[in-house]
């Protein structure tokens, strides 16, 4: 019973990590650019220590796609950036759901990029979406505005990248990608940091729960999320994972409410219109598989 379920079960164990990154952006106590900096370094070097004891290769042919991936890994580094600066303004419940507009980004991309059919339906869907962030809104102090600024842009970054990400898998492995993408990314955030003047000891200043929380993000929720997802792929299909993975911000806002209290801060317009905005992505998901059972059964 277990064996026949259990890649069912690690897909949503992966999601639910995916889900507690938000909440890891609160309890954290450090500046939103220190998590992300931190985030990628323990990533990068677990995924380098997994890929090694995998024998996965990283070497890249081309260099001219390798100078695309780097391009890709700085978009990476300010999603991050901007996901948990929005979660530090306001909070976790807000900043998960702004990224679950990712997919409404992607709607208008992946026309330009993957040179696909405009789709009138994914434009009507990204209408609704954009209704329900108004409703969520409505009763928003200034802060909440600026969160849900950076929010929006981080949902944009990571469209961004995942458009351009699919594009470069077409001839290059995943792992390498990521490898790369995590190795630019820790520089492009160094690099930030020292013109900034915030390269210094105080970067590595935190509590022994804050550090214990930083390696269960990079570790867990980021390189072994990712390795996994490898496999769950493989074994369930990519329209099985993509459908389940808009549970997320579910996730995140049931634990928000159980761990951080975020119902008593929320008003009730708050739910009602992340209610609509995560109706509406699991419904293109939906439509986007009968449209492409149909098409298969005509073929």
């Amino acid at each position: 019973m277990f064996s026949k379920y259990k890649f069912h079960i690690l897909l949503h164990l992966i999601i639910f990590m995916w889900g507690f990154t938000g909440i890891l952006g609160v309890l954290i106590d450090l500046d939103a650019f220190y998590i992300v900096w931190h985030r990628v370094l323990i990533a990068f070097i677990a995924l380098a220590i997994g890929l090694i004891f995998m024998k996965k290769s990283v070497k890249i042919k081309s260099s001219k796609e390798l100078i695309k991936i780097f391009g890709v890994g700085i978009l990476v580094a300010l999603h991050w950036m901007t996901f948990y600066k929005s979660i530090s303004l306001s909070t976790a419940s807000l900043g998960i759901l702004c990224l679950s507009t990712t997919t409404i980004h992607v709607t208008w991309l992946e026309p330009l990029v993957m040179k696909r059919k405009f789709s009138l339906l994914e434009f009507f869907f990204g209408l609704i979406v954009i209704y329900g962030i108004y409703f969520v809104s409505s009763d928003f102090n200034s802060s909440d505005y600026e969160a849900l600024v950076y929010g929006l842009f981080s949902a944009l970054f990571a469209a961004l990248f995942s458009v351009f990400n699919a594009k470069l898998s077409e001839d290059t492995p995943s792992h390498q990608i990521t490898f790369y993408e995590m190795f630019i990314s820790i520089i492009f955030l160094t690099v930030v940091l020292i013109i900034q003047g915030d390269f210094n000891a105080q970067l590595f200043e935190m509590r022994w729960s804050d550090f214990f929380w930083l390696i269960f993000l990079g570790v867990l929720c980021t390189s072994f999320a990712f390795l996994a997802t490898i496999e769950v792929v493989k074994r369930l299909g990519a329209f099985t994972v993509s459908l389940s993975i808009n549970l997320e911000p579910v996730y995140t806002i049931i634990l928000a409410i159980i761990i951080l209290n975020e119902n008593k801060v929320l008003g009730t317009q708050f739910y009602i219109g992340s209610t609509i905005i995560v109706l509406v992505v699991i419904a293109n998901a939906l439509v986007k598989f009968l449209i492409k059972a149909r098409a298969k059964k005509l073929n």
